[in-house]
């Protein structure tokens, strides 16, 4: 979704992680109905799991700051409500505006920072250490990060060698949701290449319905296309090049990719109409709204999109089917994405938060309540709701370090994480007129060369 942390290194593609994603999203599965915020078999014997000590905080209160709206910060004060039954602290969640640093900068110049932030991206951690506003995390919340935590994760929520970020929420960025009744009517197949991608959608335009909902009124959807579309077609090392923009945004690789991205895009019979003006939420329920009539067949983006789903009054595995993103080069993409707490003032309650937060206890209660991935390894994958669910999580802690960070995210927020600017706004434009690949690409690049700084 949406800077660069000037110590993180993004990770190679592994296939073991495109292997299991495709064995796991061919499978079928019943409900994603929420779960009670209860059990953790595999971690002790009370109703959420007791694998972490934390301090009486009688008395105390804080706050906590995340950009997560509806069901996703519905199901997120569920797991805040646990920390202040075990605690006694009493926890206030803040509702942020995107970019969150423009949110918090905001906050903090009127002398109110929130206790604790979610940020998404590896520069925001960067640029609030740099701005002095992140506090490092302590000896208990970093003993839960080594004992429940891959070294790649650790270390992209550290700057210069000390630890400010305690990653809580990841994703899964490559895969593509699709309405099974439609493909049903439409004798539509899953597609593993984009060729069969482009097939699938005529097939599906061909029973009558438009093949794609996609979320442009939030630029950050745009980006992910673009970079599902990138990684798999340019290869990682062109990847992690564009992401520290070692190379311009006017290489031949970036018009090759949106020249790709224009297959789709550009043809308008393709796109439910009013992209732009469609949010993300709205982007998937639109999908599996309408019975035989939905607005649109499919839609791209995350494992996070089956809390919308769920909102839809569609199911996982049953209405709603998922397959992941095709390859478009000789492998398909897999692109990672996550939200790290980041202490800003620091006391005993903010610590004892972001230790709950690192633990397997915390991550348990959300992950039994859908659209949700943990990149802690010590959950029980059988928290997960559905099979879906359980292969996707699966596959991301199998990976280990071996992942690739959504680009856009280690992007300066300038360019990579600002609505209506950089990136976000000149794929709002390309999708709004995906022939002008050339002038996509110089505003890209103008955009990238100031926010990057030359």
């Amino acid at each position: 979704m949406r800077s660069t942390s000037s110590t993180y290194r993004t990770r190679r593609v592994i296939p073991l992680v495109a292997v299991l994603l495709a064995g796991a999203l061919s499978l079928t599965a019943c409900g994603g109905d929420d779960d009670k915020s209860g059990g953790n078999d595999a971690t002790g014997g009370t109703e959420t799991g007791t694998t972490v000590t934390l301090p009486k905080l009688n008395g105390k209160s804080l706050e906590i700051a995340a950009v997560w709206s509806g069901a996703e910060q519905a199901n997120f004060k569920k797991v805040l409500a646990e920390f202040e039954k075990r605690t006694g602290a009493k926890v206030t969640f803040v509702p942020a505006q995107d970019p969150i640093v423009n949110f918090l900068g905001s906050k903090i110049a009127g002398g109110q920072p929130p206790d604790v932030a979610m940020l998404p991206q590896p520069g925001a951690i960067k640029q609030a250490v740099d701005r002095k506003w992140a506090k490092p995390i302590g000896t208990a919340a970093k003993a839960e990060l080594a004992k429940n935590y891959s070294q790649g994760w650790q270390d992209i929520g550290k700057v210069d060698g000390t630890q400010y970020g305690v990653y809580y929420k990841a994703a899964n960025k490559s895969l593509i949701w699709y309405n099974a009744k439609v493909f049903e009517n439409a004798g539509a197949t899953e597609p593993k290449t984009w060729d069969e991608l482009l097939t699938t959608a005529q097939t599906v335009y061909d029973s009558g319905v438009t093949p794609f909902s996609v979320g442009g009124a939030e630029g950050w959807t745009l980006t992910d296309w673009f970079e599902n579309i990138y990684l798999s077609q340019a290869g990682p090392e062109k990847y992690d090049q564009l992401a520290k923009h070692e190379i311009k945004w006017t290489d031949p690789s970036v018009k090759d990719a949106l020249t790709t991205l224009a297959q789709v895009w550009g043809k308008k019979d393709y796109i439910a109409t009013g992209a732009l003006q469609t949010d993300f939420p709205a982007s998937v329920t639109q999908t599996f709204k309408g019975g035989d009539q939905p607005k649109a067949g499919m839609v791209y983006e995350g494992d996070f999109a089956q809390v919308n789903i769920g909102t839809a009054g569609a199911k996982v595995g049953t209405d709603a089917k998922v397959f992941p993103f095709p390859a478009v080069g000789d492998t398909a993409p897999v692109v990672s994405g996550g939200d790290a707490a980041v202490i800003l003032k620091d006391s005993e309650a903010a610590q004892a938060l972001a230790t709950f937060l690192a633990s397997p206890d915390a991550a348990t209660i959300q992950a039994k309540l859908g659209g949700y991935l943990s990149p802690n390894k010590s959950v029980d994958n059988s928290a997960y709701p559905n099979p879906v669910q359980q292969k996707i999580a699966k596959a991301l802690i199998d990976s280990g370090d071996d992942f690739r960070f959504d680009m856009s995210d280690q992007a300066p927020q300038a360019f990579g994480g600002t609505p209506g600017k950089g990136e976000w706004k000149a794929l709002q434009d390309f999708l709004n007129n995906p022939k002008d690949i050339a002038g996509t690409q110089q505003r890209l690049e103008a955009d990238a060369a100031a926010a990057y700084g030359g």
